[in-house]
């Protein structure tokens, strides 16, 4: 079995936005106090369980992501773009709800936006 990649711009567009959720799911899982640093976030000592609840949601980006690059079809490229718009939704919600209008906030969510805009493009035909 050989490596795909993709020929045509608006599929590597994809593949890229695949890769890189993928990536970001490895880190998240492997590293989750990096992670939840970053965020501003600290765990309550002797609580561990803030760990398992990010390492679970990089296991997720990062299934979604290698699921995209291993079977590169458009319905798996749909259903990536759709978890991460879904996840963007969420944060927007976060943003106007919950007073969460941070830097870092905004950050990850224009993150995500392009992230989920790259397989939809192609999907959609856009790309």
């Amino acid at each position: 079995m050989e490596f795909y990649f993709p020929t045509e711009f608006g599929e590597q567009m994809a593949f890229t936005g695949a890769a890189l959720t993928a990536f970001i799911g490895l880190v998240v899982m492997f590293a989750p106090g990096l992670i939840l640093r970053f965020l501003g976030l600290v765990p309550l000592e002797g609580r561990n369980e803030g760990f398992g609840a990010l390492r679970g949601g990089g296991g997720v980006l990062l299934g979604l992501g290698l699921s995209a690059l291993l079977l590169a079809q458009p319905m798996v490229y749909l259903a990536l773009g759709a978890a991460l718009g879904l996840g963007c939704f969420g944060r927007i919600l976060s943003i106007l709800s919950d007073h969460g209008a941070s830097w870092r906030n905004v950050l990850l969510l224009v993150v995500f936006l392009l992230l989920a805009a790259l397989p939809l493009a192609y999907v959609f035909g856009l790309a």
